[in-house]
């Protein structure tokens, strides 16, 4: 495993739609664990694969319970709504308050080709659709209800 390079706002990467998987190798296997350890070191709760630079439609999320990988996730249902504060290992220093569906149910599939589904509430919810936008070329910026101070951090 090796820590990746986070690509910032401003690197064109991150506005562009990532492709599918189409088929799950090696390197698609070390992309997942490369992108694993990047969260970890950087203390995020979520990584999408165009934020280290690689146009794939592969998110992991780690709220604390352990790493999620989704391969090709596809939201298949959203309900209610919520709104939080999110940040973005992409976008440093910079947070804002983002309306999100409450709960929604996602399939994907595992690093092994087993497709799985997931239902998420509260916060795994808005992590997997602030990373889903990512694969989408979107950044919670894009959808921030207004920009907020956080642990004096200056809003923006």
């Amino acid at each position: 495993m090796a820590l990746r390079l986070i690509r910032t706002d401003g690197d064109e990467i991150l506005r562009k739609i990532s492709k599918p998987v189409e088929v799950i190798n090696n390197s698609i296997i070390t992309l997942i664990d490369d992108m694993k350890e990047t969260l970890k070191e950087n203390n995020g709760v979520g990584l999408a694969a165009p934020q280290v630079g690689v146009l794939r439609r592969i998110i992991v999320v780690d709220i604390g319970e352990g790493p999620i990988e989704i391969i090709n996730p596809e939201i298949l249902n959203k309900e209610g709504t919520q709104i939080g504060v999110e940040g973005c290992l992409s976008i440093p220093e910079v947070y804002g308050e983002v309306k999100r569906p409450q709960k929604l149910k996602v399939k994907g599939l595992n690093g092994k080709g087993n497709e799985f589904e997931i239902e998420a509430e509260d916060l795994l919810a808005i992590v997997i659709c602030h990373e889903v936008d990512h694969l989408n070329g979107v950044l919670f910026k894009d959808k921030a209800i207004k920009f907020i101070d956080v642990e004096g951090k200056k809003k923006r």
